[in-house]
């Protein structure tokens, strides 16, 4: 792998870190919705580096989801919660960003942000562990 495509992967790993940091923020501040859309991006970008690391670009969130799943969910190389997560937070984003009928509580955001913690931390884990890759 080139080393340019490491650096991608490790600014895609920092952006998710960063739209984490910012869904906690929001979240604190009872800003729900956007707190939901944050943790998704957050899944988002991490999701972006692991299709990096097989030289991977999409250019739809649909297209993440489905090239996710195939690459990685059905092959079994990232466990299926992983895929459930990002495609449950995918609808939410959806929802409460564009349906104003739609209201999410606290605890729908405070576990956005769990699994957005999760679903990064295994994605750095799996970037270490299959490609030597180390992001911090």
């Amino acid at each position: 792998m080139k080393n340019s495509a490491r650096e991608m992967i490790k600014s895609q790993i920092e952006k998710s870190t960063e739209k984490l940091n910012a869904a906690r923020t929001l979240c604190r501040e009872g800003f729900i919705d956007d707190a939901i859309s944050r943790a998704y991006y957050s899944m988002f970008h991490a999701t972006s580096a692991v299709l990096l690391s097989e030289e991977i670009t999409v250019d739809s969130h649909s297209a993440l989801k489905t090239m996710f799943g195939l690459y990685f969910i059905k092959t079994g190389k990232i466990k299926k919660e992983y895929g459930r997560w990002l495609n449950r937070l995918k609808d939410d984003r959806e929802n409460g960003d564009y349906d104003i009928f739609t209201g999410f509580e606290e605890d729908d955001a405070k576990e956005a942000i769990k699994n957005a913690l999760k679903f990064l931390n295994e994605m750095k884990r799996f970037l270490s562990k299959n490609y030597n890759i180390y992001c911090d």
